[in-house]
């Protein structure tokens, strides 16, 4: 669905039918210890950037809202993956095991 921001991201969810005004990014929603989503986010959110560029099913996000320095709105973001189970540090990329399970063996660096 498109966000407030005019990107693509498949957690961002609205619904304005019979006069509803439902707005909501569900993976902020997930995160309990976030600070609460407001559209304005959504322009500096790195998510549908890291969805355009890794599509693997296994790829876990979580996000989160936070006040730094009590001014300024921080965006965390990280990713898992879910059949390795661990973090990943560029999750542009995705997970370095899958990646070589892919590759079948070979080293993914080149």
């Amino acid at each position: 669905m498109r966000t407030p921001a005019g990107t693509e991201c498949r957690y961002y969810y609205e619904d304005f039918h019979r006069g509803r005004q439902q707005r909501e990014c569900r993976l902020i929603l997930a995160n309990r210890d976030s600070l609460d989503w407001r559209p304005d986010i959504c322009a500096a959110c790195a998510v549908p950037a890291i969805l355009r560029a890794n599509g693997s099913p296994h790829l876990r996000l979580h996000l989160g809202v936070r006040k730094q320095l009590r001014l300024f709105t921080k965006l965390d973001v990280r990713a898992s993956c879910a059949v390795h189970g661990r973090g990943i540090d560029n999750p542009y990329l995705g997970c370095p095991d899958c990646a070589a399970e892919l590759l079948g063996g070979h080293d993914a660096t080149g």
